[in-house]
């Protein structure tokens, strides 16, 4: 047997023994977030073997992806992809509950609208199913067919009408040797940095400049000197040999007029350059794209002086415009998809690929109601000046509020007191739990619709009956952070359960309820459930928020399972948790010798990782056989197992349910004592 440590000096050596491979948990404090916002990615190109991003992505065949589920790790980062609260959907409040809960990592699917066959997209791929994106010319460059440099908004909705962009140019003197310089090419020293698509400001006698581009480059030996030099050959000559050789290289300057800005420098304004200004605006920019006519075209400077060009007086970009109203709840959902498909979706099942992902909510599958418009205020007005002047009453009712209500949600308007409306709401709650009970990697997280009454919410949870989905109760009253609204608003309290969740799980663990816990910047309730209701409602799983003297505290943790075993979300979690486990960290197993030794390294593995978390109290049992079981032996692998290639394992846990109910008995002795007894 081939030595696998090495041997020293002369003597008995202990062969050490192969390492077993461990398991170890997933994250399962993760959740996706699906709803309207002002921007943020949609419609975004494919990447792939066979759309490479080493091209500019506004090719007209390019497919794209309506819904992309992007991470974000916190509210800051949220705002500068998705925008604040400007908008008319929940989705930013219920983002920021999230994180104000605790919640450490969200993903969100922006939701746009699927324009169909009677609305025909545009022939321009950047407006792709309905336009809405904002365009505008940035002076200071020409295309090489005389058009204007145009450039997009990364995506649609009426922010992009804020962006500016300014091009100018930088220049480094390129050393060059005139024994062997000539008008059609420039030689070099080896070494240098230049490439096909470099542009090249020349100076030729009598003080003439023009710009020529490198097409091509080769290396060859001097002639007198023997060292090897770069010949950079111009596309045309210049007419005479240069006096003067200078690289010209772009830098872009973008900004949305709401606190984001970019800086794109070092920018090669040839289609053949490495870092072509078109390219690297696709993969670098989160603002802005390149209009398609120019993305394999050239760029001249306009000016041989390379002087910044003059802003426009106007507005520099125009036509983005916000399309929520067109948005309707079918957008929430790909019809196309099935388990295991390989290909990108939209909607919801954005998030398949998003493997971290363990709770889902849409806070804007439905609208109940419009927000209120968000509020800008004038303020104060002042006489002082630099000499004493009479008093002057100033009329009362302090500032004017000021600002219009942005477009609604007309497409996803639904009134949960209607009962036509209501049956829609719970089809759509139905598709996103069985959504999750097909891909069995996430629970979904439900509202119960508000403004119903105690009999219609136990109705409406009647039409449930799977352990991936959980319902909560009532909405409640938040204010966000930087909000102009004048008012709280109306929150899913599913939302702000997640971030409890996910706070619970970062603290102790999958097997402990996240209940119990105060929720964090709520500031009241939309309908108070009273002592009897809440005794109805938490046997029927309707988890319920409760107002008290130090806050709104979540009181329930259970799932809309009729299976008794999976009614807490605690153990609906723990096993999606073992599941993923084991499905993703044994893969290692595959093509391994199927023969004792695999069996009792698994079965070593599963019961290393078992025991643990039996420690960590996810189990109940007094030992550990009582807890939980590894069968992986020749009884289950007879040969006929073996001899297919199969290999079969049994675990057996019995997870642990939080307590819930804590029962006291008092008795009064004959002589007046009290006993509590529990």
């Amino acid at each position: 047997m081939a030595n696998r440590f090495a041997l020293g000096a002369p003597g008995v050596f202990r062969v050490p023994s192969t390492p077993v491979r461990g398991l170890g948990g997933v994250r399962m404090d993760v959740c996706a977030f699906a709803g309207i916002a002002p921007r943020g990615p949609a419609r975004v190109p494919v990447r792939d073997e066979l759309w490479p991003e080493d091209r500019p992505w506004t090719e007209a065949g390019r497919p794209v992806l309506r819904s992309v589920a992007v991470p974000v790790e916190g509210w800051d980062e949220y705002r500068r992809l998705y925008g604040g609260f400007e908008g008319p959907g929940l989705l930013p409040y219920a983002v920021a509950a999230f994180f104000a809960q605790g919640g450490r990592r969200a993903y969100v699917v922006r939701i746009v609208h699927e324009y169909g066959a009677a609305e025909p997209p545009p022939a321009d791929p950047l407006e792709t199913n309905g336009g809405g994106v904002a365009a505008g010319v940035v002076p200071g460059a020409l295309t090489s067919g005389g058009g204007a440099l145009r450039l997009r908004a990364r995506d649609e909705g009426s922010w992009g009408n804020g962006l500016t962009a300014s091009l100018g140019f930088s220049l480094q003197p390129l050393a060059f040797d005139a024994a062997t310089t000539t008008a059609e090419e420039v030689a070099v020293p080896f070494g240098t940095e230049l490439w096909p698509g470099t542009l090249l400001r020349l100076w030729l006698p009598g003080g003439v400049r023009l710009f020529r581009f490198v097409s091509a480059v080769r290396e060859e030996w001097h002639p007198d000197t023997g060292e090897r030099v770069v010949f950079g050959t111009l596309e045309a000559t210049a007419g005479a040999v240069p006096l003067r050789t200078e690289v010209v290289e772009g830098t872009l300057s973008v900004d949305d007029g709401d606190g984001r800005a970019e800086r794109h420098e070092r920018l090669g304004l040839s289609s053949f350059h490495p870092r072509w200004m078109a390219t690297a605006l696709c993969t670098d920019s989160a603002l802005v794209f390149p209009a398609p006519e120019w993305s394999n075209a050239d760029l001249r400077p306009i000016d041989p002086e390379l002087r910044r060009a003059a802003a426009p007086s106007a507005p520099q970009f125009a036509g983005g415009v916000d399309r929520w109203e067109k948005v309707v709840p079918a957008d929430f959902f790909d019809p196309d998809w099935v388990p295991d498909d390989e290909e990108r979706r939209n909607g919801v099942q954005a998030v398949v690929d998003a493997t971290e992902v363990a709770m889902l909510a849409a806070p804007d599958l439905y609208s109940p109601g419009p927000l209120a418009p968000p509020q800008t205020f004038a303020g104060p007005v002042s006489l002082a000046g630099a000499t004493f002047r009479p008093c002057v009453n100033l009329p009362a009712g302090g500032p004017t509020p000021q600002g219009t209500a942005p477009p609604g949600l007309d497409g996803l308007a639904l009134d949960p007191e209607d009962p036509a409306d209501l049956a829609k709401i719970v089809a759509l709650q139905q598709a996103l739990v069985d959504f999750a009970e097909r891909q069995r990697t996430f629970v979904a997280l439900l509202d119960v619709p508000p403004g119903l009454r105690h009999r219609q919410i136990l109705a409406w949870r009647a039409r449930f009956g799977s352990s991936y989905g959980a319902a909560y109760h009532p909405w409640l009253r938040m204010l966000g952070p930087d909000d102009r609204r004048p008012a709280p608003v109306l929150v899913n309290p599913s939302c702000v359960a997640a971030g409890i969740i996910a706070r619970r799980e970062r603290a102790f663990g999958v097997p402990f309820g996240p209940a119990n816990e105060l929720a964090a910047g709520v500031v009241d309730v939309a309908v108070k459930v009273t002592p009897g209701q809440h005794d109805e409602l938490h046997p029927a799983a309707i988890n319920v928020f409760l107002p008290e003297r130090d806050g709104v505290r979540l009181m329930g943790a259970r799932t809309l399972s009729r299976d008794p075993s999976f009614r807490q979300l605690s153990v609906r979690r723990l096993m999606t948790m073992l599941r993923l486990v084991l499905q993703r960290q044994t893969q290692w197993m595959v093509f391994e010798p199927n023969d004792r030794t695999l069996r009792e390294t698994i079965r070593q593995s599963l019961l290393v990782y078992l025991r643990q978390l039996y420690v960590g109290n996810a189990f109940r049992g007094a030992t550990e056989q009582e807890a939980f079981f590894v069968h992986c032996d020749e009884a289950l692998n007879p040969p006929p197992v073996v001899d297919a290639g199969r290999l079969i394992a049994e675990v057996g846990v019995a997870p642990a349910e939080p307590l819930e109910f804590i029962v006291l008995r008092i008795a009064r002795d004959g002589d007046g004592t009290l006993r509590v007894e529990g």
